[in-house]
């Protein structure tokens, strides 16, 4: 897992580690179609594309000293937020309305160590988890 440097903004830093998650994934075969997805909705990290399945990822990173682990800040204001920015993107990319959609969490934890794990939870949480039937 590369480690981002020490300095830049708070952004740039998120940015290598979107980059590392999805260098990560695309090593377990997903193909990336958009980084950073952005409307007023808000904004989707990855979007990809896993055999015939349409997959939202959310990158999350936290270093050691966090109060919470990467993977619990995805909480159901988040979900939703996600879920309406990709109801965005389907409008603008009506084509991918014929797959099926998995939202998908990468958390990265300990990002000021060298040895920072990274988790993929597949399937993280579904439409009905945002608060959409």
């Amino acid at each position: 897992m590369p480690k981002p440097p020490e300095s830049g903004t708070r952004q740039s830093r998120g940015l290598q580690w979107e980059h590392a998650a999805g260098a990560y994934l695309e090593s377990r075969g997903l193909e990336i179609l958009k980084r950073r997805y952005r409307c007023r909705a808000g904004e989707l990290d990855l979007v990809c594309r896993d055999g015939g399945t349409l997959v939202i990822v959310e990158v999350r990173a936290r270093s050691s000293g966090s109060l919470v682990g990467s993977l619990e800040t995805v909480d159901y204001r988040k979900r939703r937020k996600l879920l309406q920015a990709t109801r965005h993107l389907l409008m603008r990319h009506p084509a991918w309305s014929r797959y099926p959609i998995r939202f998908d969490v990468v958390g990265i934890d300990g990002i000021d160590r060298a040895d920072a794990k990274l988790a993929w939870i597949r399937d993280a949480f579904s439409c009905d988890d945002a608060g959409f039937g």
